[in-house]
This record gives structure tokens, C-alpha cells and sequence, in this order.
């Protein structure tokens, strides 16, 4: 009888502690779309502008950031559905490289994470005051409310997390495309055309302005790989992980060069150049009076759906760090719903902090851009590192190309951190500082665990 009842509570406890095998291709494409198609698509066309007042040398650094997030994908796809475990890249670099690189890109991909929820729902709440009188000044209690509502709505489970996930992403695409439609059809007389009327760096300073072009451009892209960090709750994830990387990057370059190309339709270069949101000035062209309010409704439905995504990814890295016992293990406990609870509890809370004692965003944006570019490095090395040790390793999806779109995709993100470091040492002393911070947690971490792999 006690053996029995010992049995139960076992079987108990591990359908308690599972992840649900229960998303399939769309909630992969919701989420790369819900999480790249954030606030960077309005705030990055501007200061790229200035730096590059030409609008071929303005759409080519688009074009450039596309290319790397493909490139990025072909080799991302083969370790998801190779290394079908739920936690990001981190479970890459922790299988390839070991603990302390693992962990290292866990612990720098779940802060940012949360630094990105934060820097989100602090613009959902600037703009919610500009629309609503009432709500003029509250944008940090605003902010905070809506973190912690996407977080207690994925508290009873992943069907949730993911229908919100399916059908925010789903508004947002539509209103995007319904937007850029509407700049085609009633934006009058194209400005295409329009010659530039600032001087265009050249020498080391055009080098120097295509780099934080380019940095703008990669952590507006970020956000691609959204769908690895779901790996053991995909259904098929040797077939539906490289579908949903390709359809997803695919999607999402498609989206930023129709919305570059609207804006430069309606606007000229010399316009968008220095708006802090390009996008709002070609809505007001369009709409007239209503501009405003479409621009910055539009926003809003923008960010909801980043921020249901950020929550959803920082979760699932927390808890896999957890469950590798390089974190408290009740991060890595789970609900009957297929949430890991304290591990999203802990997420929003980090979020909710920075909310209130965040930094600028622009700030944010550069630190978090270098955290992003350092952790898909060490992902391309895991590809080389993983074809060389372990060869005869089952692969569902083989990266096309291999070793030269992998080898491209490394060289172009050693390139852009070396530039990131040239460019923007303060911030970049910041990032790395913030780095360096993860051994004494690690070591504080790891009491002399033995993990296998």
C-alpha cells in the first residue's frame, strides 16, 4: 500500500514538474512576431535617418539586419530540433560550451529579457497618457499594471500564455498591414525621390554611423528566435521549430521594409531623420487630425503583444536554468498548466523593478542590443562545436549552407560586437561589467553540483 502511495506521489510530482507538449507552428510564428515587432520598429527609423540620410544607404542597413537574422535562423533551427529543451539559448551554449558559458547567456538573456518588458510597458504607459487625459503622468503605474496583468494571465497555463500570445500577434500583423496600405493609398504624392539635404558622413565616420545603424537595426530585429525558447512544448519540434524560424524572419523582413519604404513614401528622409517616431508624423500625413491617435493606438496593440512574449521567453530561461540546479529550484517547478510559476513570478518582478528604476531607453537599447548579438555568437560556435564533437547526432533540420552561412552569421556578429565596443565603449563597459557579474553568481549558484547533460 505505501509502495503504491509512494508511486502516486511520484507520478504526481512529475506531471506537476512537466512542461505541456502542446504548441504547434502558429504560436511559433505568433511568437517571433509578438516578440520582434516591438517598440524598435518606431523608434529606430529615425535615429538611423540621421546617421544615414540617404535613402538607399537607410533601407540597405534594413536589408543587412534581415540578412543576419536569416542567417541567424538556418543555424538556430538545426540546435532547436536538435536540442529540443525549453530555455533559449541558453540550453544550446550550456550543452556545447558547459556550465559557466551557459549560464552566462542564460543569466544575461533572462535580465535583458526583463529589461526589454520593462522598457515596453513604460512606452505602452507614456502613450496611454498622451490618449488619455486622465492618464497623463502615470506612466510608470500604468507600466506596472500592465507587466503584472500579462504575467497573472499566463499563471494558469501555457493554452493561455499561447491563445494570447496567437491572437495579439495576429491584431498586430493586421494592423501593420493595414496601416502601410493606407500610406500607399492615401499618402498622395510619393517621396521616394526626394534628395537628401544633409551631408552624408564619410571615412571612419560613415563606418562608425553604419554600426549604430546597424545596432539599431539588429535589436529591432531581435526577436527572431523567439520559438526556440519553447522547444519541448512543440509538438513536432524537428518539423515545426525551422518552419517557424524561416516563416516567422521571413514575415517580420517583410513587415520593416514595407514599413521603411512607407515611410520614406510619405515622407522625406530629412523628416524622418531625429523624430523620435517617424511612424506618428506619417500618420498624422495620412489620417490628418486622426493620425495621432491611429499611430499611437497602433503602438499600444504593438507592445501588448511584446510584452506577452517577453514574459512567456524570461519564464521558460529562468526555469531552465533552475532545473539544471544553477538557480533555486522553485524556479524550475510547474503547474498543472504547463506554467512554470515562481520562475514567471520572479521575471515579472525583475521587470516591474527596472520599471521603476530603469534606465533611458536609449540606454537600454544598446546594452540590451550587446547582450543579444554576444549570446547568438556563442550559439554559431555551438553549431561548429557540436558538428565536430558530435557528429553522428541525430539532426531533424541540418543547416543549409553549412559551414558558410554559419561561419557568415559569426563573422557579421563578432564584427558588430567589436564595432559596438569601438563605437559605444561607455555602454558597452556597461554590458560587460553586467556580464562579468555572472561568475560569482554562477559560483554562487553551482555549490558543487555535477550536472549531466
Amino acid at each position: 500500500m505505501k509502495q503504491l502511495e509512494r508511486q502516486q506521489i511520484t507520478s504526481d510530482a512529475e506531471k506537476r514538474g512537466r512542461l505541456l507538449r502542446v504548441l504547434g507552428l502558429g504560436f511559433g510564428l505568433a511568437v517571433i512576431i509578438g516578440n520582434t515587432i516591438g517598440a524598435g520598429i518606431f523608434r529606430a527609423p529615425g535615429s538611423i535617418a540621421s546617421q544615414l540620410p540617404h535613402p538607399a544607404l537607410f533601407l540597405a542597413v534594413w536589408v543587412l539586419g534581415g540578412l543576419y537574422a536569416l542567417l541567424g535562423a538556418i543555424s538556430m533551427a538545426e540546435l532547436g530540433a536538435m536540442i529540443p529543451k525549453s530555455g533559449g539559448q541558453y540550453v544550446f551554449s550550456r550543452y556545447a560550451l558547459g556550465e559557466y558559458a551557459g549560464f552566462v547567456v542564460g543569466w544575461s538573456d533572462w535580465l535583458s529579457t526583463c529589461g526589454a518588458t520593462a522598457a515596453v510597458s513604460l512606452l505602452i504607459g507614456q502613450f496611454a497618457g498622451a490618449l488619455y487625459s486622465s492618464l497623463e503622468g502615470k506612466a510608470v503605474v500604468i507600466a506596472v499594471a500592465v507587466a503584472i496583468v500579462f504575467a497573472v494571465l499566463q499563471w494558469r497555463g501555457i493554452i493561455w500564455g499561447s491563445t494570447a500570445q496567437n491572437l495579439t500577434s495576429s491584431l498586430k500583423a493586421l494592423a501593420f498591414l493595414g496601416l502601410i496600405a493606407a500610406v500607399f493609398v492615401l499618402g498622395g504624392q510619393s517621396s521616394l525621390a526626394a534628395p537628401a539635404t544633409q551631408t552624408m558622413p564619410v571615412g571612419f565616420a560613415l563606418v562608425t554611423a553604419i554600426v549604430l545603424s546597424l545596432q539599431a537595426v539588429i535589436y529591432t530585429y531581435d526577436g527572431w528566435a523567439g520559438v526556440i525558447y519553447f522547444s519541448e512544448e512543440v509538438s513536432n519540434p524537428g518539423r515545426d521549430i525551422p518552419r517557424a524560424l524561416f516563416g516567422g524572419v521571413l514575415l517580420v523582413i517583410a513587415i520593416y521594409l514595407l514599413v521603411n519604404v512607407a515611410l520614406l513614401y510619405v515622407l522625406p528622409i530629412s523628416k524622418i531623420a531625429g523624430q523620435d517616431f517617424a511612424a506618428g508624423v506619417a500618420a498624422q500625413v495620412v489620417f490628418g487630425a486622426y493620425g495621432d491617435t491611429v499611430f499611437r493606438s497602433l503602438t499600444i496593440l504593438s507592445m501588448l503583444s511584446a510584452i506577452n512574449a517577453y514574459h512567456l521567453m524570461a519564464t521558460r530561461v529562468l526555469f531552465a536554468i533552475s532545473r539544471d540546479r544553477l538557480f533555486t529550484k522553485k524556479a524550475a517547478a510547474v503547474n498543472k498548466g504547463g506554467t512554470p510559476t515562481f520562475a514567471l513570478f520572479a521575471s515579472a518582478a525583475v521587470a516591474v523593478v527596472f520599471i521603476v528604476f530603469g534606465q533611458t531607453f536609449e540606454q537600454v537599447i544598446t546594452i540590451l542590443a550587446f547582450f543579444f548579438v554576444a549570446n547568438y555568437t556563442l550559439s554559431f560556435i555551438s553549431v561548429f562545436v557540436l558538428r565536430h564533437r558530435e557528429p553522428e547526432k541525430e539532426r531533424p533540420y541540418r543547416a543549409w549552407g553549412y559551414p558558410w552561412t554559419t561561419g557568415l552569421a559569426l563573422v557579421g556578429s563578432v564584427l558588430f560586437l567589436v564595432g559596438a565596443i569601438a563605437a559605444d565603449m561607455r555602454n558597452s563597459i556597461y554590458a560587460l561589467a553586467l556580464l562579468a557579474v555572472s561568475y560569482p553568481l554562477f559560483r554562487l549558484m553551482k555549490p558543487s553540483n555535477t550536472i549531466a547533460k
